[in-house]
């Protein structure tokens, strides 16, 4: 069964951060820059330990509907605080389960010494199962015809 880290070794360990002090406008800026949906927030000094989660949905949810200047407020003010992680050793089945059971699209990979190492998306586990699943049709195929 594929694990977190078969997943960061075929993606990248690629992870996009802001500091817990900066605005929204800047999260908003890198955030359409990368063409991301999300960024772990971590404290200033300390770039691999995530204290929070900045998301599209919180820029609707606490900037937007509450109409709050985006220019003067801080991530810290808006973020997602109740932050889910996953190990490099966890099941991508786990994964998805969590996510679908949470509600959640991001989930930001821990390394051993409980540091940031990586960011898995939605999207990177429905690209692996296509993968798998397309792996699975070849060898059918190959078997069928055989027969």
């Amino acid at each position: 069964m594929p694990n977190v880290a078969d997943l960061m070794n075929a993606k990248g360990a690629g992870v996009h951060t802001i500091c817990r002090s900066d605005t929204v406008l800047d999260a908003a800026k890198l955030m359409n820059e990368r063409r991301i949906g999300a960024l772990v927030v971590v404290e200033s000094g300390y770039p691999d330990v995530p204290v929070g989660m900045f998301t599209e949905r919180d820029v609707l949810t606490r900037v937007v509907a509450e109409q709050r200047p985006p220019g003067t407020t801080k991530v810290a003010d808006v973020m997602t605080s109740r932050i889910l992680t996953c190990a490099l050793s966890t099941d991508l089945d786990e994964v998805r389960t969590v996510m679908r059971s949470e509600r959640i699209r991001h989930l930001p990979v821990l390394d051993n010494q409980h540091h940031l190492c990586g960011m898995i998306s939605l999207g990177d586990l429905n690209q692996a199962q296509v993968k798998v699943l397309v792996e699975t049709i070849q060898y059918l195929e190959m078997y069928g015809t055989r027969m």
